[in-house]
């Protein structure tokens, strides 16, 4: 498979945590990913970026675990980014966010990664 870069905005170093199983499951399925959390270093050995601004590489694919209160000051960072698609996992979901999306013309799914990995939808979900 041709590597696929996959940001993950609100990942965590706590295994009970989804992002962090989603971290592992795109991993396990052959993505780089790219750990994003403010005061994280490291993600048993992945290097974490502080910030979306830190990522200097093409990203196919932004997950989002993080709520709409602390999504909304990072979408002009989220825009400037342009990934190729965005996935809203639950609890994630932005009016705000979405609309900036959309005029970006950044596709966007509200939907679970976990269960996109699982199902085989991952790369046909958009």
């Amino acid at each position: 498979m041709l590597e696929k870069t996959v940001a993950i905005l609100g990942a965590s170093n706590n295994p009970e945590r989804y992002s962090y199983k989603a971290l592992k499951m795109l991993a396990e399925y052959g993505y780089k990913t790219i750990p994003v959390h403010p005061q994280l270093k490291d993600i048993d050995g992945a290097e974490v970026k502080n910030s979306l601004g830190d990522i200097n590489e093409d990203v196919y694919t932004l997950t989002l675990y993080v709520g709409p209160e602390k999504v909304a000051p990072l979408i002009p960072d989220i825009i400037k980014l342009k990934p190729q698609r965005v996935i809203l996992n639950p609890g994630t979901e932005s009016k705000e966010l979405e609309d900036a999306l959309e005029k970006a013309s950044i596709p966007y799914l509200e939907a679970c990664t976990l269960v996109l990995l699982k199902t085989g939808h991952f790369e046909k979900a958009f």
